[in-house]
This record gives structure tokens, C-alpha cells and sequence, in this order.
């Protein structure tokens, strides 16, 4: 028997969520003092916390996210795509320097970039979404949505567990769509493992938070992320792939334009997010994180039900629900809350 045809099923896949959540955990405790003497985050303009907390435990998320993967994809001869392996790394590793020593914004966004570009780039021809336009324009487009959501994940990691109530529903939607094979096995693979080593950081960041992922953590899960949710989208559901992570994408992007808008320099630390706004309308941080994991269990219904509905009506349907179950809860954070 292929071991290939059995990779997704369930005891596999619950086996490499627990063994990643172990091997997470294990590292973010041990590392923690390292963390606390070298990469301590100071509250700045953006914080949520009051006082300094060490960062960079997502040393531990990536690492054991990568590590199990490959393991598993070595066992089921699954192929995952080197250039996505390299790039992590170096995002990682970026991030990880500006943890330290705060790169220039400009460094930063070309070595996103080649990051990117380099699992875009090297992605097979026949990967497409819309095969009316140009293959080049295809890919430039990619390249800069997928700039967009690297930083988006590290822009919305600024409170306590709201990474893992962001990647943990995804991250499980995704695999159960690998499940009905609705999804390429190389994407379930790490769908499953970054989940696990999401659920493995939990503990250490719920409130108040014991340690934060910072940009070694934030933002290579936005390069997995992304890449997991394009092969969903290159696998004929793109509305799927938006859906999953329609939050984040309102969130982020309203708040971007807003700034621009207002003529802010909008690549600096700031406190308007909407999840950002609740708290300073008198939201506890786990009423936050909790409506927020709700409205991420809400879309990841919807998305599941429009791959397997295969109907036009019903994607629309799911995706107006959607959109208006994202309003009302960006509308409920933009306002301050009843005494």
C-alpha cells in the first residue's frame, strides 16, 4: 500500500497535530529565557501589554511546523515545494533580526518580496486562478497580494491569542478539506502541522501573555498561510480561499486606506485596528479573541460549504454572509460598548 493514499486520514493527521503541538510547546518553554534577555518587547504606540514581555517564540511555531511536515511528507512521499521551505527560512530569519535590532522598512519589504516571489515564481505553469489573463500579470498580482498578506498576519498580531484564533479555524478548515480531497496534499500537510504548533504556542500567549510570536513568527505564518490558501484557490476555489481568512483581510485593509487617507504614515506602530479600537472601547481582550475565533468558525463553515456545494448560488449566498458577519463584527468593535 502507498503510504501516499493514507496521508490525510484521520489518525495521521491528529497524530502530527499532537506531535507538533508537543514539540512547539517544548521549544517555547525552553526558550523563553533565552527570549526574555534578548528579544524583550518593549510597549510602544501598538502594544496591548503594559509591560515587557520577551518575543520570538515563533522560533517554535516554524520550527516545529517545518520539522513535522517534513517528516511526514518524507513518510507519505509527498513532495513539498523546496522554494516554499527556503523562503520560510528567510522570512523567518528576517523577522527574526527585526525582532532584534528593527530593520529599515525598505530592507524588509524587498526581502519579503524575494521571499515571495520565490514560491510564486517557481510554482508550475498550470497553476492558475484566472486563466484569461496573462500568466505574468497572473503572477505579479500573486506577488503583491501575497506581500500583502505576509505583512497583514504580523499587522494583526498585536493582542494576545489573536494568531492562534486566526490560524487555528483555518488551518483545521483546511484540513478537513484535504480530508474530502478538495485540497493538494503538500498544502494539508502543513495546513495540519501549523495548526498543531499554533495549539502547542496557545497556552504561553493566552491573558495575560507569557511570550509573543514576533515577526520571526508572524510573519513566515503569513507566507504558509498564503501559500496553503493559493493552492486552494490554483485548486478552483478561490472564493474558498478568501473566505477562510476574510477577517484579517477587512480588518487590515480598511484600516491601511484609513490611514492613507488621513495622510498617515501608515507603516508606522499605531492602535487602529478594529480588534485594536474594541479594547480601547472597554472589550476585555477575551471577549475580543473569542468573538473573533467565533466569526473564524462562522467563515470556515461557509468556505467548506462552498467547495462542496459546487453551486454558483450558494457561493454567492455564503460569500454575502460572510461579508456581512465580518461587518457586524467590525462595526461592534469600532464602537464602544455599553456600560
Amino acid at each position: 500500500m502507498n503510504p501516499a493514499a493514507d496521508t490525510l486520514a484521520a489518525v495521521p493527521s491528529l497524530l502530527a497535530v499532537a506531535i507538533a503541538a508537543l514539540v512547539s510547546a517544548v521549544i517555547t518553554w525552553t526558550s523563553r529565557p533565552l527570549l526574555q534577555r534578548y528579544a524583550l518587547a518593549r510597549p510602544n504606540a501598538r502594544s496591548s501589554h503594559r509591560v515587557p514581555t520577551p518575543q520570538g517564540a515563533g522560533i517554535a511555531v516554524i520550527s516545529a511546523t517545518l520539522l513535522v511536515a517534513s517528516a511526514w511528507a518524507a513518510w507519505a512521499n509527498v513532495a513539498i515545494p523546496p522554494a516554499l521551505i527556503a523562503a520560510t527560512v528567510l522570512i523567518a530569519l528576517v523577522g527574526f533580526a527585526d525582532d532584534i535590532v528593527s530593520l529599515p522598512v525598505l530592507v524588509r519589504l524587498v526581502l519579503q518580496a524575494a521571499a515571495v516571489g520565490a514560491v510564486v515564481f517557481t510554482a508550475p505553469e498550470t497553476a492558475r486562478i484566472v486563466p484569461a489573463l496573462p500568466l505574468a500579470l497572473e503572477r505579479g498580482l500573486v506577488l503583491l497580494a501575497g506581500i500583502w498578506f505576509v505583512n497583514l498576519v504580523n499587522f494583526m498580531d498585536g493582542l494576545d491569542l489573536m494568531t492562534v484564533v486566526e490560524v487555528v479555524p483555518i488551518t483545521a478548515a483546511l484540513l478537513l478539506l484535504g480530508w474530502l480531497g478538495d485540497l493538494s496534499w503538500p498544502a494539508a500537510l502543513l495546513a495540519t502541522t501549523l495548526c498543531g504548533a499554533t495549539l502547542g504556542f496557545a497556552p504561553f500567549n493566552r491573558p495575560v501573555a507569557k511570550v509573543f510570536l514576533g515577526d520571526v513568527g508572524s510573519l513566515p505564518i503569513g507566507l504558509l498561510l498564503g501559500w496553503c490558501l493559493l493552492e486552494l484557490a490554483w485548486h478552483g476555489q478561490p472564493v474558498a480561499a478568501l473566505l477562510l481568512p476574510a477577517y484579517y483581510l477587512a480588518d487590515a485593509t480598511i484600516t491601511l486606506f484609513r490611514r492613507i487617507a488621513r495622510r498617515e504614515q501608515f507603516w508606522s506602530a499605531h492602535r487602529s485596528h478594529f480588534y485594536q479600537r474594541a479594547t480601547d472601547h472597554g472589550f476585555k481582550v477575551r471577549r475580543v479573541v473569542g468573538e473573533v475565533f467565533a466569526l473564524n468558525l462562522v467563515l470556515a463553515l461557509l468556505a467548506i460549504l462552498t467547495v462542496r456545494a459546487g453551486s454558483i448560488t450558494v457561493t454567492i449566498a455564503c460569500l454575502l454572509a460572510g461579508a456581512i458577519a465580518v461587518g457586524v463584527v467590525l462595526r461592534r468593535f469600532s464602537r464602544p460598548q455599553a456600560s
